[in-house]
């Protein structure tokens, strides 16, 4: 169908790899369990939208440019994971400023007035697109992943690979909602436990710092 070969094996595969935590899905969950479903559909936009940018330039070629260059290989491997170390600097941050809100709190209980800290703009759609495009190695996961699935003899090569990122896309989009009302559920009930929710804010933010360090030790092959 459409050159596409072993559907089902590639359907299964596609799954398993998607399920896998990642610094795309662990932003929106991120996102959703701060600002609600709304905003974190926001996110899920970006995200979505980087990885078909990043099926169209695999498609068109850029794999095997970023193989052939390590230097440009290079610069866009450590401006992905510096991008990624500004993200977690900033859910670090923000678990900070949790807990220091609930600081706040308590000493107004207690007659005082500390000065609250300054609430930072947040765009979840740009932030989630450039975390996707900022990711050398998914470029090159697209183009050796869907590769395998394609049948060298069809006279339409374009098809198969739009076709099997629609499955990638139709995949990805249902587990980023049932994260973002997991993240909704799970913000509903700790809402008022903001030192459990500060605390899940460092993990996210040290996640990422882990993320940053995996993709900068990243090569092209």
């Amino acid at each position: 169908m459409l050159g596409i070969t072993d559907l089902s094996t590639y359907l299964v595969g596609l799954a398993l790899i998607i399920l896998l935590p990642g610094p795309n899905s662990l932003y929106v969950v991120s996102v959703a369990a701060r600002r609600g479903p709304r905003v974190a559909y926001r996110a899920a936009a970006g995200v979505l939208c980087g990885d078909t940018v990043l099926m169209t330039l695999s498609a068109g070629g850029v794999a095997s440019l970023l193989q052939a260059s390590p230097v440009l290989f290079a610069v866009v491997k450590f401006a992905g994971a510096g991008y990624l170390t500004w993200l977690a600097v900033g859910m670090l941050r923000g678990a900070w400023a949790l807990w220091r809100g609930r600081e706040v709190r308590k000493a107004e209980l207690k007659g005082g007035a500390p000065k609250a800290p300054k609430e930072t703009v947040e765009r979840p759609f740009r932030r989630a697109l450039v975390v996707s495009l900022l990711n050398p190695k998914a470029i090159l996961f697209f183009i050796s992943f869907f590769v395998q699935f394609v049948d060298p003899s069809y006279a339409h090569p374009v098809l198969s690979f739009l076709t099997l990122g629609a499955w990638a896309q139709l995949f990805s989009f249902t587990y980023l909602s049932v994260l973002i009302f997991s993240g909704t559920f799970l913000a509903a009930t700790f809402r008022r436990r903001k030192r459990l929710t500060a605390g899940l804010s460092a993990g996210a933010g040290a996640a990422f710092l882990g993320f940053a360090a995996k993709l900068s030790l990243a090569s092209a092959g």
